[in-house]
């Protein structure tokens, strides 16, 4: 049986690479690329010979087949992606389990990904975190996607497109809440930048668009009320009522429905649904002439 080394390579400085990544690429009877041109620069760069061979969405299924030859015969096969860590957003899923069901060895050689260090240096705590890679395009699906995300204490990790990113911070300010978060950009490249702010703040700064590769963190949502706590503080927004009304009259100002406030402002104070709800309509009622009871969210 042969041995599929999944390798993690720079993501951006060649410098980035481990003792073991280098020697597993020297030894590999394989080397499969997600893009050769970008992979043959760091084994030109390490003095590395081997001739990387092409593995990317579109030829995942052709290269299992010869891999799984290779492997056959007893041989190493290593797996690189454009950079970081493969499988993290980046095809190579089918060939690892290929491998694990034909019984051959599945090794990882662990080094960069750009989770990791965009975390480390965001300033957001995050003892725990959860990856979502890049949203969906379609807005119905991007929209579901963030409403499971919402109510999650953990940290959130997104890659993005720096076209995308401006819209993405804003719809995210809108869904979540306008939590802090970081724009990190071009990670350990020479215009390497991260940007620290709200959502909205960020929103701001990226309007006019930006380059290069991007990783963004957003603090996770604040932890639930433990039971009787809500009642012991009061009615919805008692702790900060000041900046939970403002909230509510900004989205009633940008026309937004009652039940879509209550959603992203409920996940973002940690409060219940309901009495987020109530605020809104007593605030809406504030603000316009009374009008036709409205039913409570399901």
């Amino acid at each position: 049986m042969g041995t599929l080394h999944v390798v993690a390579t720079p993501i951006g400085n060649l410098e980035d690479v481990t003792l073991r990544a280098l020697r597993v690429l020297r030894e590999a009877d394989l080397v499969l690329a997600e893009d050769t041109r970008r992979s043959r620069v760091l084994l030109v760069h390490h003095g590395i010979d081997a001739k990387p061979v092409s593995l990317h969405a579109h030829n995942e299924a052709a290269r299992c087949a010869e891999a799984l030859e290779v492997l056959g015969s007893g041989g190493r096969v290593a797996l690189v992606s454009d950079a970081g860590t493969p499988l993290l957003s980046d095809p190579g899923a089918r060939l690892v389990a290929a491998a694990l069901a034909a019984g051959h060895e599945v090794s990882p050689v662990p080094g960069p990904t750009a989770v990791a260090a965009a975390l480390c240096a965001s300033g957001i705590d995050a003892p725990r975190f959860s990856f979502a890679g890049f949203l969906p395009r379609r807005a119905g699906e991007r929209r579901a996607l963030l409403a499971d995300l919402a109510t999650r204490p953990d940290a959130l990790v997104f890659f993005e497109s720096p076209r995308r990113l401006a819209g993405t911070l804003r719809e995210l300010a809108g869904v979540l809440g306008d939590r802090r978060g970081c724009v990190a950009r071009e990670l350990t490249k020479l215009h390497e930048e991260l940007v620290r702010g709200t959502l909205t703040e960020l929103a701001a700064r990226f309007a006019g668009g930006t380059r290069g590769e991007v990783t963004l963190v957003v603090e996770g949502a604040p932890e639930a009320p433990r039971r009787g706590a809500s009642a012991a503080a009061g009615p919805a927004g008692a702790q900060e009522p000041g900046a939970l009304d403002a909230q509510i009259r900004e989205r009633l100002a940008r026309g937004e429905g009652a039940r879509e406030i209550a959603a992203s402002l409920a996940s973002a104070h940690g409060l219940p649904r309901r009495e987020v709800y109530a605020r809104v309509i007593a605030l809406k009622g504030q603000a316009s002439p009374p009008a036709s009871k409205a039913s409570s969210p399901s």
